[in-house]
Parts: structure tokens; sequence; C-alpha cells
């Protein structure tokens, strides 16, 4: 970029937008935007609002790095160190997925499976990654309580810090482990938003993912599935009765997820598809044996 330190907003704006769009940057003028707002310690929209206002020069060498970073499928959320979720703010880091609008289905499939807002919950959420929906879910049940549980220990010191962020730290606790191998006792329900990426897939992955995103939060296994199985092992064990586990589904998995979770005793529910029409939110139930 060779925009000089104290060229306008509007110019950086433009320039900016031109390299991004020229390495096939989906949306280059948003998220030039959303870069420079970030260096310069203000929002968006305040840049629209003055085209015409000045870059100092420190936020002109933040903004080029970041479109540098950009350039190499950094992702957005990397660069800026957090990420928008249902009503949340939560930081992200390379330990953990970002999270997506996809996933906030897995909470509105909660929030229906239990409409009271009242209802004192005993939530479970493994692999919760940043707590994006275990957090979400808390935020909507006031009355609820959480465990989020990660593999990594940086998600779940991650997370723990998200629930702090938002002013949910009262009702969450985060551990590392092994999915539910450190816990006893059932709950009410049940989140996941397992690995589910058939494993010859993930290097065809647009490069913000495959390379900066961690592979153990996406790898599935051979078929995408192996996470599916396990889950399907344990959930009778987990669920309180009365309970439903939500879980996330990539595309075209829910008929083999039902079949798994059905052979384990457990009562498929409904599948809610998200914006893109694809189901993306499984609920089960506990059988009744």
């Amino acid at each position: 970029m060779s925009c000089p330190p104290g060229e306008s907003v509007g110019a950086f704006l433009c320039q900016a937008g031109q390299v991004l769009r020229a390495a096939a940057i989906e949306n280059p003028r948003l998220e030039a935007r959303l870069l420079l707002g970030h260096a310069m310690g203000t929002t968006s929209e305040a840049l629209l609002r003055e085209p015409r206002a000045p870059v100092p020069p420190g936020a002109a060498a933040r903004f080029r790095a970041a479109v540098d970073a950009r350039l190499r499928a950094t992702p957005v959320a990397h660069i800026l160190g957090s990420q928008g979720f249902w009503t949340l703010d939560l930081a992200v880091s390379p330990a953990t997925l970002i999270p997506r609008p996809d996933s906030e289905t897995i909470v509105e499939a909660a929030l229906e499976a239990f409409p009271d807002p009242g209802a004192p919950l005993r939530v479970l959420d493994l692999g919760t990654g940043t707590g994006c929906l275990l957090l979400a879910v808390l935020a909507e049940r006031p009355r609820a309580f959480g465990i989020g549980v990660d593999l990594v220990p940086e998600a779940a010191a991650l997370s723990a810090a998200n629930a702090r962020r938002n002013g949910l730290e009262g009702r969450a606790a985060f551990v590392a482990g092994n999915w539910a191998e450190a816990l006893s006792g059932r709950f009410d329900l049940v989140l996941s938003n397992p690995p589910y990426i058939e494993s010859a897939a993930i290097a065809g992955l647009m490069p913000e993912v495959a390379r900066h995103e961690p592979r153990s939060a996406l790898d599935g296994g051979a078929d995408g599935l192996d996470a599916y199985r396990h889950l399907a092992a344990i959930l009778p064990g987990l669920l309180a009765p009365g309970g439903a586990a939500v879980l996330e589904l990539g595309a075209g998995q829910s008929r083999a997820v039902e079949g798994l979770a059905d052979a384990a005793g457990l009562v498929p529910a409904g599948c809610r598809k998200d914006l893109g029409g694809i189901e993306r939110a499984l609920v089960l139930r506990p059988g009744a044996g």
C-alpha cells in the first residue's frame, strides 16, 4: 500500500479495498473498514462518518500490517482478536475455532428445547472452544449453570476469560479434559460442536481455516463421524430424564448421525436448518429405557 501517513481515511480504505479485492478476498471493503477501525481504535461506522479524517502514522503502520496479515490468509477475527456471536463479544485465538453464524443455529435449537427462560438448567458443553455455545445459552437462561470442557488447556482458559468478559463467570466453569471423562452427574442440556470434517478434506478448506484454525477441532476422521460415535456412546449416561443434547452437524451428516444416536438408544427429536438451508443442529432426547 502506498498511502502515506496523514492521508485520509477514505484514501486508505479505497486502496486497501482494491488490494484485498485483487487477492480474491470476499467483502474487501467491509474487511478494510474493520481493519482500519481496529488500527485507529474506532468503529467502522465512525470511519464512514469521517472519510476525510487523517490516518495518524501509528495507525497507518498497524493498518498496513493488518492488511499484510490478511493477504497471508490470517482470519480477520485473529487480527482483531475478537468475534461477535449471538449477543456476545468473544476473544478468539488460534487455539480455538472462530465462532460462526451457522453455530447460532445450535443456540436457537437449545432455547427452543427449553423455552422457559426461568428454567434452572444444568448445561454441559463438550469441545467448548471459545465457550460460544454455552455462554450464549447462559445469557438467555439466567438461572442456568454450565460447564465447558475442551481437550486443549489454552481453549479452556480462553473460554473462562470469555465468561468474565461477558459477565457470566458466576454461572460457568471451564475445565481441560477429554470429553466428559472427568465429570460425574447428569445434565439437562448437552451442547457440542464436535470436529466433523473428513480428514482428507481439510487440506482443501479455505486457507483461513486449513492454515490457521486448530486441526483437532476440525478433523472428524476418515468419514467425519468419529466424534459423533463417541458422543453417541456417552450421551445416554450424561442426559438427565427429560434432557436434550444439541449437536452441530456438517452438511449431509444428519442421517448418519441420527443412525448412530438411534443405535445408542437416543431418540432424534428434530433437526434445525441454518440460514443456508443446511441441517445444522440435531436434537437428541434420552430413550425410554
